[in-house]
């Protein structure tokens, strides 16, 4: 497996594992698929903003992909950012999400993140683990602040303190 910075060609099958979590799971609460023009939108913001989009490709295949960006768009939140990691079925339980989260945070500890959040789907207990895992603790929990396949989910709320040096002259 090699871990590596995504590129602009990476974007096809990005997408198919990104859809297929939209199709099939609550790790992402859009209930409508996205296209290829939404995921190179995607990737030249993150790209654009210094945020990291990272694979893992195994025998030439993307088998996951791994990013941050921003928490949310006001100044005062510049130091905190918000991470997602995704795994194609066909690589589940072969440490690609380990390995991805592993250079994630190395990237986030070169750069100006203080605290990096985890939002998840409260039942989605294999993600809850592998944060635990690098050190996040849950913060919060928000009951029934989503809806998909006819249900409501809650939200689980996770945060790791990345680096307790950054400040404002950062």
């Amino acid at each position: 497996m090699v871990v590596r910075d995504a590129r602009e060609s990476d974007l096809p099958e990005i997408l198919v594992i990104h859809n297929n979590a939209i199709a099939e799971t609550t790790a992402i609460w859009d209930t409508e698929l996205a296209d290829l023009d939404e995921r190179k939108a995607w990737f030249a913001t993150r790209t654009g903003a210094g945020c990291p989009i990272l694979v893992a490709e195994i025998d030439g295949a993307v088998a996951g992909y791994a990013s941050y960006g921003q928490f949310r768009p006001k100044s005062g939140y510049r130091f905190s950012v918000e991470n997602s990691v995704y795994v194609s079925d066909i690589f589940h339980r072969r440490g690609v999400a380990t390995a991805l989260m592993t250079e994630l945070l190395v990237r986030a500890r070169k750069s100006d993140v203080h605290i990096m959040i985890a939002a998840i789907e409260s039942s989605n207990t294999t993600s809850i683990a592998l944060h635990e895992k690098f050190g996040f603790a849950i913060t919060g929990q928000m009951p029934e602040v989503g809806y998909k396949f006819g249900r409501w989910m809650d939200l689980t709320l996770m945060q790791c303190v990345i680096d307790e040096g950054v400040t404002s002259q950062s």
